[in-house]
């Protein structure tokens, strides 16, 4: 199994997604490989956002080793499960998608809790610490979901 987390320039959201739910399937003891991309080419090359890596780390996760790469139309074969943040990364990964198979791989993440209320995992990039706590918050939920759901090599949403 292979999941990609997907946010606007993958220095907050998505790293944090990323690092959350490779410490969990870790823990776990499953098999699946977790990567990080943004639908920008904004922060490419650049290490999370320092208020991530605080956020992250007071949880006992490092991701300040990480990255930001830009998604690419090869992540859609890449991937089993394409995991967006928000409806504007939703569209704009949808775009780049020529086949079904393709866009039946990308969800919304918050649906794995709230199955079609197309919630949004909200953007701390211009609050303070308490937005990159609460957003932590949420992806950890969302994460703790998706483990309890994998099932060999499936994922099931409700």
């Amino acid at each position: 199994m292979k999941i990609l987390m997907v946010c606007l320039g993958n220095i907050c959201r998505s790293p944090m997604a990323e690092g959350i739910l490779r410490s969990k399937v870790a823990n776990a003891g499953l098999n699946v490989i977790v990567d990080s991309a943004g639908t920008g080419d904004y922060h490419v090359g650049e290490a999370p956002d320092d208020r991530a890596i605080v956020t992250a780390k007071k949880y006992g996760i490092d991701i300040s080793e990480l990255a930001a790469r830009q998604f690419h139309p090869g992540d859609f074969d890449a991937f089993d499960r394409i995991y967006v943040m928000d409806s504007s990364n939703h569209r704009n990964v949808l775009q780049l998608a020529t086949l079904d198979s393709q866009k039946a791989k990308v969800h919304r993440l918050l649906d794995v809790v709230y199955p079609g209320e197309e919630m949004e995992v909200p953007d701390p990039w211009f609050g303070g610490m308490e937005g990159f706590e609460r957003v932590f918050e949420v992806l950890e939920t969302a994460c703790d979901k998706i483990v309890q759901n994998i099932d060999f090599h499936n994922i099931k949403i409700n």
